[in-house]
């Protein structure tokens, strides 16, 4: 009799230890600024679009609660790496997102792949993060700094814009756009003229600025985001630097920045985003409910933050499992339509392919109401601003 027993008991501790695995939801993370030079850019806002994803979605998914956690990692690649190993071996997150800044992005996708985890990078900017630093299970959403070169660059090349000096954010994303930036600009038959490294989250720019002033460059190309180019673009103001004839190009700025600016400072300014809230009626409805819950439009950042949160947990649900090598498999099969973009596309390298919008910022008499900021000035497509899986370089796609 004892004998008979022992294998339902057996099952019985079987069934009692894999209860909490089968139980165990979804977990999702949003690591970001949050108090720093790029809390505007993506911030608490981020947090907020993810939650409206997680809503949209239904709360739930398998059956299982769907949670979001979120924390601040300064734009330290170090204190982020730390916290994403937490949220790993210690929380249960299964997808880290949003992840402004590139050398903070490049850090926790490399953990990421020793976790076999899955991270979506939204608001860093390095094409390296699909390039030659791309992993099994990292994928880039909303922009990437050669997408922006292709929009901003090449258009201003084009339109007569033939000599450039970059003001270049210290890090790998101010490296990235220098480079992405100069390779479409000379091969629109320009030439860069110089570049000066400026330390994030600077105060002062008045010596980069008047070096850039001196090149004499048409272009000062600002390879900078968030404060930084709100920053810039102020003291060149100062100094009179589009008086004097010269053009800013602001190769990384968003509706936040703008908003930020002003319309009597950002005027003029062209710039490339993925994403404008009055576009059409889905951009309208969704960044309608957006502002009830923030006080303001959404950038591309956050538009893009809600989309890649919506696309994992519908690859999750087409997978059946949270299981990533599953999960990255759908990632890579379904398109991605929702308020961020129309059949967007996963290449073999984790980026997200879609069209980007060139911009002219209004003058103050020409917007009609709060938040009317843009002219589009051209459709960038997206299998023309993002490189191929082959052109990239990653090692996933040889």
């Amino acid at each position: 009799m004892r004998l008979n027993l022992l294998p339902a008991a057996v099952a019985a501790c079987g069934l009692l230890i894999a209860a909490p695995a089968l139980a165990q939801g979804v977990k999702i993370g949003i690591l970001n600024d949050q108090s720093g030079v790029y809390a505007d850019y993506g911030g608490k806002y981020s947090v907020e679009a993810a939650r409206m994803a997680i809503e949209d979605f239904g709360g739930e998914v398998l059956g299982h609660k769907i949670e979001l956690v979120t924390a601040d990692h300064q734009n330290k690649p170090d204190l982020a790496v730390s916290i994403a190993r937490r949220w790993y071996d210690v929380e249960g997150v299964d997808m880290i997102t949003e992840l402004t800044t590139s050398s903070v992005a490049l850090a926790v996708q490399e953990l990421t792949k020793e976790k076999k985890k899955i991270d979506i990078v939204v608001g860093a900017a390095s094409s390296r993060i699909t390039g030659d630093a791309c992993t099994p299970y990292g994928f880039h959403w909303a922009y990437d700094t050669r997408s922006l070169a292709v929009g901003t660059g090449g258009a201003l090349a084009r339109a007569g814009g033939d000599t450039w000096f970059f003001l270049t954010a210290d890090y790998a994303f101010g490296y990235s756009l220098e480079k992405d930036t100069s390779d479409i600009v000379k091969e629109n038959g320009g030439k860069v003229l110089g570049a000066v490294r400026v330390p994030l989250n600077s105060s002062d720019f008045s010596s980069f600025l008047l070096q850039a002033q001196s090149s004499k460059a048409k272009i000062i190309g600002l390879a900078n985001a968030g404060l930084d180019t709100t920053n810039s673009i102020k003291q060149a103001a100062e100094f009179g630097i589009v008086r004097g004839g010269q053009k800013l190009a602001a190769l990384l700025m968003t509706i936040s920045e703008v908003h930020g600016l002003g319309l009597e400072a950002a005027q003029g300014l062209v710039l490339t985003e993925g994403f404008y809230w009055d576009q059409n009626d889905r951009t309208r409805a969704f960044s309608e409910r957006f502002f009830k819950r923030t006080g303001r439009m959404p950038s591309m950042i956050h538009a893009g933050t809600y989309s890649a949160t919506l696309q994992y947990l519908k690859a999750v649900k087409a997978a059946g499992t949270k299981d990533s090598d599953a999960v990255v498999k759908k990632l890579k099969e379904l398109p991605v339509n929702d308020a961020f973009t129309d059949n967007g596309k996963v290449l073999a390298n984790g980026r997200m392919v879609h069209d980007l919008y060139l911009f002219e910022v209004k003058k103050p008499s020409e917007s009609k109401k709060p938040w009317d900021y843009y002219k589009q000035l051209a459709v960038v497509p997206g299998d023309k601003a993002f490189f191929t899986a082959k052109e990239s370089g990653c090692p996933l796609t040889k």
